[in-house]
């Protein structure tokens, strides 16, 4: 039940507030300024979790991120299908974040399942015993960070070979059918990692 709370209130926090307030205010003033009070949210969030278990919040810290890219997007303008193309630029660099988050000791996919999970105390000595622990987060990471560069790559083509008018009707199939699927993986991946673990804990009993 903890567990469950804190995914809806990282979820809300993080997605559906930034995301709410940025629709109420943008048919009211600039990109921008939109933006920048969207995302006030999780920076809070991330200052609030920093307070209260000092460490830094990854989830809220990206989120925080991602808002500030779309802000420097705006602010940099050109022409048409660039300014088209604003949101998938900051897509692009967060695939790049998740590819080189590898490199480190530990990649980006750890330290959001260490929020969702509510800051599991076990999840440190899974980590440093279980090599195919680590093996599951290091590959959920890479097909996250594949799938927002795919995302970003496919609507760059799209942009210089159709129309204005179809891009605005064809990208958001590909946009949200991309980041589906890499949803839908994620779901079934840790489902059947689940599975796996509940016929071992069996099988030893």
């Amino acid at each position: 039940m903890k567990t469950r709370r804190a995914i809806i209130v990282t979820l809300v926090m993080n997605i559906v507030l930034p995301y709410l307030i940025y629709t109420m205010l943008i048919p009211h003033t600039s990109s921008i300024v939109a933006l920048s009070v969207a995302s006030v949210v999780p920076l809070f969030d991330s200052v609030y979790s920093l307070i209260k278990s000092r460490k830094v919040d990854a989830f809220s810290s990206f989120i925080f991120l991602g808002l500030i890219l779309g802000v420097i997007a705006v602010l940099i303008g050109g022409d048409e299908r660039f300014i088209l193309l604003r949101e998938s630029y900051v897509t692009g660099i967060m695939g790049i974040l998740f590819l080189g988050s590898l490199c480190f000791a530990r990649p980006l996919i750890y330290y959001f399942a260490d929020r969702f999970t509510g800051h599991d105390p076990n999840m440190e000595q899974k980590w440093n015993q279980s090599p195919a622990y680590r093996r599951r987060f290091r590959l959920m990471t890479g097909v996250w960070g594949v799938c927002l560069l795919l995302e970003a790559g496919v609507k760059v083509v799209l942009v210089y070979s159709l129309s204005v008018p179809a891009f605005l009707a064809i990208s958001p199939f590909f946009t949200y059918g991309i980041i589906a699927l890499a949803i839908w993986w994620n779901i079934a991946y840790v489902r059947k990692i689940k599975k796996q673990a509940a016929r071992n804990t069996g099988v030893t009993q």
